[in-house]
């Protein structure tokens, strides 16, 4: 098991969090039931410590210039306090990840990284800068990040004291959005995003203050509701939401368009930008596209099942589970797949081979699961 620990790990072994190596750190995977800490996001709210993200300050004149030849989108066209999902694209087109970029001034940006290819988005980001006026900061040993999750989140962070001078109200604050902040004199960054399919909020504090600020978390949440959520439950969470995964739904050897993301890359952008060529290619001929599968039933299919066409015993595989679980919130089997094109529209009947048992599943758009509207 890894020895890298998040700001946070001796409050999580004191709670009784057990563990898993997550993109080299040694994470909490559940402190009470998978099934508990998935329900209490749906219903009320969840704590998350995602301190294992990896942030990079991208500043300067040259600023947004650098992210529009260095990333998919168009990152320049971001307004000061929004955020943007984006993509790391190799010269193939190829996703080395998929990111978030906050603009937090006119020539100042956070770009959040998935927590295992801190290193080579690292190394692309400075491979990307010459020619350009910008300074590259990687922040992530000096910030930890924690997510509030759920409906109740909101009112949970309002209720905490110790968060003052909020640049923009929390009722005010779309989503995508990001404000500065204090807790306890210390800086916060307070961004109104997640991974979960719930309203909720991710907040960036020195790692000093880290745990200090969870405890705030926990006191302020747990009348209402709060748990200390795992990685367990933000799997399922985030496979309800039909948010891809790197390294399950997204890779280096994925384009935008086969996972969904075509949208995501600008290309009526001016100038060049790494990966265009590679878009502009496309993928292979006869290159798996990603849906997502429904099913009846409790058995679940697993990444790495395969996906078969018919059940007449002709075995033809076309495709493979990327993610499955059976939903904890609509109670039946779920999946992520990378199927043949021909056989990718909605409606279609295919079947998850579970262990040799052949379950038929439908194809259904992503999301899954989408949370319903607040009234008015």
């Amino acid at each position: 098991m890894t020895d890298r620990f998040s700001p946070l790990h001796d409050i999580h072994r004191a709670a009784g969090a057990a563990f898993t190596d997550f993109g080299g750190w040694q994470m909490p995977v559940r402190y009470s039931s998978d099934l508990a800490e998935h329900h209490a996001v749906r219903s009320a709210a969840g704590l998350f410590d995602i301190s294992h993200m990896a942030e990079f300050l991208v500043g300067g004149p040259g600023a947004g210039a650098f992210l529009d030849y260095a990333l998919a989108g168009k990152l320049s066209a971001i307004a000061v306090g929004k955020a943007k999902y984006s993509l790391l694209l190799a010269e193939t087109g190829g996703i080395i990840d998929d990111l978030v970029v906050y603009r937090l001034a006119d020539e100042r940006f956070l770009v959040v990284a998935n927590a295992g290819n801190r290193e080579p988005v690292a190394e692309a980001l400075e491979q990307r800068a010459p020619g350009f006026d910008v300074r590259i900061a990687d922040q992530s040993d000096q910030l930890a990040l924690v997510a509030v999750q759920g409906p109740a989140s909101r009112g949970i962070l309002e209720s905490i004291a110790e968060i003052t001078e909020l640049g923009t109200p929390l009722a005010d604050l779309p989503y995508y959005a990001i404000t500065e902040a204090f807790f306890s004199g210390r800086p916060l960054l307070v961004a109104r995003t997640g991974y979960t399919g719930e309203d909720g909020f991710e907040l960036y504090i020195h790692v000093e203050a880290a745990s200090y600020l969870w405890n705030a978390l926990v006191e302020a949440g747990e009348p209402v509701g709060l748990v200390p959520a795992g990685l367990a439950a933000r799997d399922t969470l985030r496979l309800e939401a039909g948010m891809p995964l790197y390294g399950h739904e997204l890779s280096i050897e994925t384009l935008p368009v086969q996972a969904g993301l075509g949208r995501v890359v600008a290309l009526s952008k001016e100038g060049d930008f790494v990966g265009r060529s590679g878009i502009e290619a496309g993928p292979a001929d006869g290159a798996r596209v990603l849906v997502g599968l429904a099913a009846e039933g409790r058995r679940a299919g697993r990444a790495g099942y395969a996906v078969v066409e018919t059940d007449d015993g002709s075995g033809a595989v076309v495709g493979e589970i990327t993610s499955g679980a059976l939903s904890p919130t609509l109670g039946h089997p779920i999946a992520m797949a990378f199927v043949d094109e021909r056989v990718a529209s909605p409606g279609t009947t295919l079947y998850l081979d579970v262990r040799g048992t052949l379950i038929p599943a439908s194809v259904v758009a992503l999301p899954f699961y989408t949370r319903a509207k607040e009234s008015s």
